[in-house]
């Protein structure tokens, strides 16, 4: 898969509630809820960077929410990455972009005994709960924004237990134009180091194969050493980067 296509398939896999594209830049947001879906996505490279710049910081504002890049790290970004140093952005949250070929995959399917995860085609609310305590950021009000974003694309929904019945690690494969994307993964505190991420992670593989997908990604952060052992033990090799640059914020002028 192309790094042009990956984007466009990440883009629909974690979808904005609220999006406009202007000058070839797609303006993301969902009510402050996860930087992917409340970020710029530049798409194309705009004619005037600094125009382009002073646009979405007013479509930000309009929606109360700071102004954040995706910036992926190849030759497109320099002239945007130059207005963004210049202005003091900062650099967050370094992603890797991470493939595997499809066909080397686990042999079994969900349902057999050889794999004792729970698959569905929705998020239960065990589901749920468990990926926000790991994941999440805010209440019920962001959780309800998070489910949407998740049932705006067709996905397939992984849950494991431990021996007592309560939910251990969950997952998520969005499955978009024939690929996959794994999202979600998730393993609560008491239940890590135990193998409950890695049958996550192959029952998802084994349900997409299943269902015809070709290719899968996945996204990681570079300083999450322990996942990306993870993956790359099964399989999952990294095809590019992209961090997020934020505008610092302006300091309110004191009424003294």
């Amino acid at each position: 898969m192309s790094l042009a296509l990956i984007e466009a398939l990440m883009d629909r896999a974690w979808p904005a509630l609220d999006r406009e594209v202007a000058g070839g830049w797609v303006m993301r947001a969902a009510g402050g809820v996860t930087q992917r879906a409340n970020s710029v996505w530049p798409k194309e490279e705009a004619g005037d960077n600094e125009s382009a710049v002073r646009d979405a910081t007013q479509w930000y504002r309009s929606r109360r929410l700071p102004l954040i890049f995706q910036v992926f790290d190849d030759e497109r970004s320099a002239a945007l990455n130059t207005v963004l140093d210049a202005q003091r952005f900062t650099r967050q949250s370094e992603t890797l972009i991470m493939v595997h070929p499809g066909g080397t995959l686990p042999a079994a399917l969900p349902g057999d005994p050889a794999i004792d995860v729970e698959i569905s085609e929705e998020p239960s609310d065990e589901w749920l709960r468990l990926w926000w305590s790991v994941d999440g950021r805010g209440g019920d009000a962001e959780l309800d924004i998070a489910r949407k974003i998740l049932t705006s694309c067709p996905s397939v929904y992984a849950l494991v237990r431990d021996d007592d019945g309560a939910p251990a690690a969950v997952g998520r494969l969005a499955v978009v134009q024939g690929n996959g994307g794994v999202y979600c993964m998730a393993t609560g505190a008491g239940h890590r180091r135990r193998g409950f991420g890695r049958q996550v992670l192959d029952a998802l593989l084994a349900a997409g194969s299943h269902r015809g997908v070709s290719d899968f990604w996945l996204l990681v952060m570079a300083s999450n050493t322990a996942a990306r052992a993870l993956y790359e033990g099964a399989g999952f090799a990294e095809r590019g980067r992209y961090l997020y640059r934020q505008a610092k914020p302006q300091r309110a002028l004191s009424g003294c």
